[in-house]
């Protein structure tokens, strides 16, 4: 083979590897241990496995669940279509302190809810300002986030806000929960959830009993009529069954 013949080759073959490298440049970073939280149901009311989340959350003030004969009431509260002033109106009846994570736009725009909340007495978490899942964030950019909420509700109400955060989504990744820890926060997941964000009807009494265990951290969302209109019946379900209700910050 002669000596242009073989350059000819090389010139091809450096061509094709100039463009399979631009290629794989061009393709969004993609971090693998990304993960949205999740939990295997039992029918026995036991505590739910997560299989290889429990390694992750390891060592990281990342919980899951809580304490024996305790039951932690929790809602997220990314903004509100009237059902909140129902659901804290239960809650006063019934003698139950919840938590509440809220967004920067429930704080921003739902402000007299958000004092209100805190009158009765109830504790309030970061869920981040800008709801933005905290997998796709630098350390940077996930600490501005909470710093930026911080600030915004202490502008509005005059106090500090808790270091306990609940990841938008239930999505994570390693690195994220260390930067919480690192930061000082501690990060709640739950063991028990419903399908409910969107508002839409589910059996809530039904959904939170069939599944409730010691040390239940129990995820509403604030929107669902149907679960405003059952937590009475799932507090008296609750309570009938033995458990304490108490604060995620008993933990």
């Amino acid at each position: 083979m002669s000596e242009e013949k073989i350059r000819q080759i090389w010139i091809k073959i450096l061509f094709i590897v100039f463009i399979a490298l631009i290629i794989l440049l061009s393709i969004p970073f993609v971090n693998v241990d990304a993960s949205g939280f999740g939990y295997s149901k039992n029918d026995n009311h036991e505590i739910p496995e997560i299989g290889r989340y429990k390694e992750i959350l390891h060592d990281k003030n990342a919980y899951y669940v809580g304490q024996k004969d305790s039951v932690y009431l929790t809602f997220d509260a990314g903004y509100d279509n009237g059902v909140m002033p129902d659901i804290l109106k239960t809650l006063r009846e019934k003698k139950v302190q919840a938590t509440f994570f809220v967004t920067g736009d429930f704080v921003n725009r739902f402000t007299p809810l958000l004092k209100q909340i805190i009158d009765d007495g109830h504790l309030i978490g970061n869920h981040s300002y800008s709801h933005k899942a905290i997998d796709s964030l630098s350390k940077e950019e996930l600490l501005n986030d909470l710093n930026k909420l911080e600030e915004v509700y202490f502008d509005k109400t005059n106090s500090v806000l808790s270091k306990i955060f609940r990841p938008p989504e239930g999505r994570f990744n390693e690195a994220s929960l260390k930067y919480l820890n690192d930061a000082g926060y501690k990060t709640f997941f739950w063991s028990i959830a419903l399908v409910d964000w969107k508002g839409n009807d589910v059996d809530s009494y039904r959904e939170v009993m069939n599944n409730l265990h010691d040390g239940a951290i129990i995820l509403l969302h604030s929107v669902s009529r149907s679960n405003a209109d059952a937590l009475g019946e799932i507090i008296d379900g609750i309570r009938n069954e033995g458990y304490e209700f108490k604060l995620l910050t008993e933990i």
